[in-house]
């Protein structure tokens, strides 16, 4: 029962960061050059999201929500494998499910999606250039995967303010990233909206959404091996 905690509450977290982090974004748009406003309001969506679940759900799953984050916990020894798998089945679930809702929301409101493909991420911002697109996201995810290693370090001593820390190292890294990316350090959140994007016709998203599969990934795995050395005690 415990386990289905964990994942109910994991699919829960996933669902309302892609709810409301990439529904601020189709909102209010993000565009780098014309609506600094935007990018900046979609970049604390996000952020506070991760601030709001960690302390609602993070003593059930730890708040994850993101299969980055989870690999990250793995490669450090907190959690199984049986755990990881069912994590990351959860989280992606729970993004579906959220750009399912903006799906509704907006085609029931007749609302304008201003990103053209419910928050997806992309290449255009380093002018399709997959290298570029990767090498974003392996950055961006370590320094964000590398801060909650540490935060949530045995060794650490932040007491509840963990999870401020972690949500607002999320709002730094779509600073620099919605221009180029749209930042997804986050598998799951890409993988959402690109499938609900081409169920509605548009295929551009889920032919790029592999890049933001592997660099997250990656990013959280050199992220772990980091936190590792880090933590040891030889010399």
């Amino acid at each position: 029962m415990n386990a289905i905690k964990k994942y109910v509450a994991e699919c829960i977290g996933t669902m309302v960061l892609v709810l409301v982090g990439c529904g601020t974004a189709m909102l209010v748009g993000c565009d780098r050059d014309a609506n600094l406003p935007g990018y900046i309001l979609t970049a604390f969506a996000f952020g506070l999201v991760i601030v709001g679940m960690a302390y609602c759900v993070g003593n059930v799953s730890g708040c994850h929500i993101n299969p980055a984050v989870s690999l990250g916990v793995f490669m450090t020894g907190g959690m199984t494998v049986g755990d990881l798998v069912g994590y990351i089945v959860s989280q992606c679930i729970g993004a579906f499910a959220g750009a399912g809702l903006l799906s509704a929301i907006f085609g029931l409101g007749d609302i304008k999606d201003k990103t053209g493909g419910f928050g997806s991420n992309g290449l255009a911002g380093v002018n399709d250039n997959i290298a570029a697109g990767l090498l974003v996201e392996v950055l961006l995810t370590f320094i964000f995967v590398l801060t909650i290693l540490g935060v949530t370090s045995k060794k650490a001593n932040h007491g509840s303010f963990g999870g401020i820390v972690i949500g607002f190292t999320l709002v730094l890294v779509h600073i620099l990233g919605i221009g180029l990316t749209g930042t997804s350090v986050n598998p799951a959140r890409s993988i959402g909206p690109a499938i609900m994007a081409a169920i509605m016709g548009n295929t551009a998203p889920i032919s790029q959404v592999w890049v933001f599969i592997v660099g997250p990934l990656l990013g959280a795995a050199i992220a772990a091996l980091c936190h590792k050395f880090f933590e040891s005690e030889e010399k």
